[in-house]
């Protein structure tokens, strides 16, 4: 109760709303099916372009399409996929770092010339790069995302395991006959949950904004699946005439990564106890 009353007041104004808007866009898409008033790829051509009215509460897009529905949808492949990528990223970035920060050696200078490789190339050149040689579609996105992120993360994950293996208290486990794979599942790894539950939160915003970015150049999810970044492109020559067309979804794509980071930064100071639990253990 202490912990959730100090995330509470980490929040602050500015976070219980960032945790409104998250909990809205989140729901909203969830009950997408019962709160859209139309299908979201049904077309009607004689309603193409019909500006906001109280049928259509953000008018349609070129093929008549309710863009109010579509923008309901448009969130739900974007956040059960960043979930997903992030998910893999982290327990790959986990596995790696953690091991190579430990155990050091030649594994963490393998694992150092690997990850200064990844980290040297562009990001975005380099998963547009991957998903436009292994085509177009949600699986080749979710490999560019997953091949271009573990690198950061595991360099996090490294910094924090070598920072815990020189506690003092990780001593006093090995020496009282603590094996290093007891050390690390029971110690090592749980003392990192604050910076993993922080670098997992920004991770989500930053993998929603790639998607929506590969969408938007075509790489990524493809029409006529309501998607964020989809909705954005298929606006973009309309975007004078029909600014709304390009405002809603661009619109929803910066409230959710706002909103989680705000989220991620209150986290990161709840949790900012990393040594509390071996520490008491030993006393």
């Amino acid at each position: 109760m202490t912990r959730l009353r100090y995330f509470l007041h980490s929040l602050g104004t500015i976070g219980v709303l960032a945790t409104v808007i998250l909990i809205v866009m989140i729901g909203s898409s969830l009950l997408a099916p019962w709160l859209a008033p139309y299908d979201p790829n049904q077309i009607r051509m004689s309603e193409r372009l019909a500006p906001i009215s109280g049928e259509h509460w953000l008018g349609t897009d070129t093929l008549g399409r309710d863009v109010f529905s579509r923008v309901l949808y448009g969130g739900r492949v974007s956040i059960v996929l960043a979930l997903a990528v992030t998910v893999a990223t982290m327990l790959i970035g986990l596995v790696i770092g953690t091991l190579a920060g430990y155990f050091g050696g030649w594994l963490d200078d393998v694992t150092q010339a690997f990850i200064h490789i990844f980290q040297g190339l562009p990001g975005l050149s380099f998963m547009i790069a991957i998903a436009g040689t292994l085509g177009p579609g949600v699986e080749s996105m979710f490999i560019a995302l997953v091949v271009t992120s573990w690198a950061d993360f595991s360099r996090v994950v490294r910094g924090e395991v070598m920072k815990i293996r020189e506690e003092s208290y990780i001593e006093g486990i090995r020496a009282i006959g603590g094996n290093h794979l007891y050390t690390l599942i029971h110690y090592v790894v749980p003392n990192m949950i604050g910076p993993i539950i922080v670098l997992f939160t920004v991770r989500i915003g930053r993998v929603i904004l790639s998607i929506a970015s590969l969408s938007f150049l075509g790489l990524g999810l493809q029409p006529p699946t309501p998607d964020w970044g989809v909705m954005v492109n298929d606006a973009r020559p309309f975007f004078r005439s029909y600014f709304h067309l390009i405002l809603a979804p661009g619109l929803c794509i910066a409230l959710i990564s706002f909103a989680i980071n705000c989220i991620g930064d209150a986290l990161r100071d709840a949790l900012d106890t990393k040594t509390e639990k071996a520490a008491g253990w030993l006393s």
